[in-house]
């Protein structure tokens, strides 16, 4: 038998919230992928210093032109220095060309690393068996990995221009009139500290509004997902609530982030507006006193109109949304990168067990430490041969459920045994062998009928007599017969699986599971799409196998054939047979009554359809 795991379709995979604590400073991250690209910053970083040539020389340039040029009388002089104010700005214009590739080549790479490291730690994860494998979570990540991109690129050119300019604007200032400089930099300095301070809260805010978006979508899909068991289970009044919590959640997240961002228009005020009219009340005294000049006056408001301001303004617009969204943004990908602690390697010596009775031990599992508990606590034992229905609300926990009773999800806490012996010291290759997991989405590939049913046991491929003869057993087990005769007997060809119905791709990977060399089996609402008679059927074949047999019941008629049913209720689960629960449990009795509604509702629909072919 081949090590491949034993499993008949990619499981649905779940949705993961973030993981908190563990991670690597974001900025440490960021400096680490910024590092082997020293030299291109480091040209983008000369061209910036020449870019901010004008910022710098802008005001003293003009005062000069008005103090020793229009004022002086020499109208001549006065435009000479305009003109070499001109000239900075090619420079300016020269720099920027030459800087835009400098850019490009730390952005760009940058990118790739970050999508090739997010991809590899899912892999990683999944390959090592520590995290079901999450295909949408891998397309969130590297959606935000382009995010991060843009706003990577976007802070490298506005906010390294923004930031040059104010520098600049502060040094021409100084160096114009130290007197006017002590005026302006009161103010600015109180303002950059304070929204130094406001940052802080603005990133809380907009971490909290992609936590809350994160979360919506964790907890509807599995709901939208299972809109069928709502229905069947009456539960749509709290699946409503359950959403509306969700997403009045969010609403407050955006609320509370947009709060947090009108403190940045009184900071500009504060940090723009202010010095320019402390300025100019204070220029007539010092003009009179000899320590400012007209020009120097003219120069000053240069700085603060066309510097300062507009820089100050862009500056904190720039910082306070790119600058938090690329902070929070990486951060994130940092803890999805970050090595996976709550996955260590296998302890202990490797062994093989030999027996097949599944002990649940305290078993727990949440998708991050803030998030309540899918599996809380559970301890039970599942016996040797013997079959188990779970059941529940949808999004409760079952799948999830099934994904560590196979080891394919490792535990928050607590432990699975297999005869004995944990699963995290029991071979890979064992463990795919002696387990089958069968999702509700059936996997049927282009090949022939033969190639199909013997997926998990390659060696009957070959269609030797022995290995028919034991495939034609377990098609005839499971109630497959007409179905392999109509494709056309175990050499026929499926060249379009699509064509299949979802029943037949079902009664397909039954097979394939009770043909394999699994003695543990788990329905994961494998039968969802056959009728009531064949899931009896496909679910007494591997009872009377001699198989342990967990399913994921959908129908009432499940849960009544298994000789114990597992209730399952998020903080809560109740063991028992199927009527022993009904009079203890309110919970289970309300499920079985809708079921049986659902039931009735089914049989009479297909009596009607039945009298409306026959007439």
């Amino acid at each position: 038998m081949s090590g491949d795991p034993v499993i008949d379709s990619c499981p649905t995979p779940a949705t993961h919230s973030p993981i908190d604590g563990g991670a690597p400073s974001p900025w440490r991250t960021l400096m680490a992928l910024l590092r082997p690209r020293r030299r291109p910053l480091a040209v983008a970083a000369l061209w910036s210093l020449v870019e901010g040539a004008p910022a710098l020389s802008s005001g003293l340039l003009i005062a000069t032109a008005v103090d020793r040029g229009f004022l002086a009388g020499r109208f001549a002089a006065g435009l000479g220095w305009l003109a070499l104010l001109g000239g900075t700005l090619l420079v300016r214009a020269v720099a920027m060309r030459r800087m835009f590739p400098a850019l490009a080549a730390v952005v760009e790479p940058l990118r790739d690393d970050l999508v090739r490291a997010v991809v590899t730690t899912t892999v990683h994860r999944a390959a090592t068996g520590g995290r079901a494998p999450d295909g949408a979570a891998v397309g969130r990540l590297t959606q935000q990995v382009e995010t991060l991109r843009s706003l990577m690129s976007g802070m490298l050119i506005s906010g390294r221009e923004l930031g040059v300019s104010l520098v600049a604007a502060l040094a021409g200032l100084l160096l114009l009139s130290p007197p006017a400089a002590a005026i302006v930099a009161g103010p600015v300095i109180v303002a950059l500290v304070v929204f130094a301070r406001l940052l802080r809260l603005i990133a809380v805010r907009h971490r909290d509004l992609l936590l809350a978006g994160e979360t919506l979508t964790a907890e509807a899909t599995p709901i939208l997902a299972g809109l069928r068991d709502i229905a069947a289970g009456g539960a749509q009044a709290q699946a409503e609530q359950d959403l509306r919590a969700l997403v009045a959640a969010q609403a407050a997240a955006t609320r509370a982030l947009a709060w947090a961002g009108t403190g940045k228009r009184l900071l500009l005020t504060l940090g723009a507006h202010v010095p320019l009219i402390g300025l100019l009340l204070a220029a007539p005294p010092l003009i009179a006193r000899g320590q400012l000049t007209a020009g120097e006056v003219v120069g000053a408001v240069t700085y603060l109109s066309t510097g300062l301001g507009p820089a100050l303004r862009s500056l904190m617009g720039t910082v306070g949304s790119w600058g938090v969204s690329l902070a929070v943004t990486l951060r994130r990908i940092s803890e999805t990168i970050a090595p996976d602690s709550e996955t260590p390697a296998r302890p202990g010596p490797i062994s093989v067990p030999a027996a097949h009775d599944l002990q649940l031990d305290g078993l727990t599992f949440a998708y991050s430490p803030q998030a309540a508990p899918v599996v809380r606590e559970l301890s039970l034992t599942i016996g040797e041969g013997t079959h188990l229905a779970v059941v529940g609300p949808s999004g409760i926990g079952k799948s999830t459920l099934a994904m560590l009773l196979t080891g394919l999800q490792g535990p928050t806490a607590g432990e699975v045994r297999l005869g004995g012996l944990p699963l995290a010291t029991i071979p890979e290759s064992h463990l795919r062998t002696v387990m089958a997991l069968v999702p509700q989405e059936a996997y049927v590939f282009a090949g022939t009928v033969r190639e199909n049913l013997a997926y998990l046991c390659p060696e009957d491929s070959s269609g030797s007599g022995a290995a028919d003869e034991r495939m034609r057993a377990a098609v005839a087990a499971v109630g497959a017969d007409f179905l392999v005769e109509r494709l056309g007997g175990l050499d026929a060809t499926i060249e379009e699986p699509s064509t299949l119905s979802a029943g037949e791709r079902q009664l397909i990977t039954l097979v394939r599971a009770y043909a394999s060399p699994a003695r543990i089996v788990i329905l994961d609402e494998a039968t969802c799409h056959l009728d009531p008679a064949a899931e009896e059927r496909a679910e007494q074949a591997f009872a009377t196998r001699g198989t342990t047999l967990v399913v994921i019941a959908h129908r009432i008629s499940s849960a009544a054939r298994a000789d114990n049913v597992l209730l399952i209720d998020g903080a809560s689960a109740v063991v028992g047979a199927h009527l022993e629960l009904i009079a203890r449990s309110p919970l289970y009795a309300d499920l079985v009554g809708h079921w049986q509604d659902d039931a009735t509702h089914e049989h009479q629909t297909r009596g009607h359809h039945a009298a409306s072919r026959t007439e």
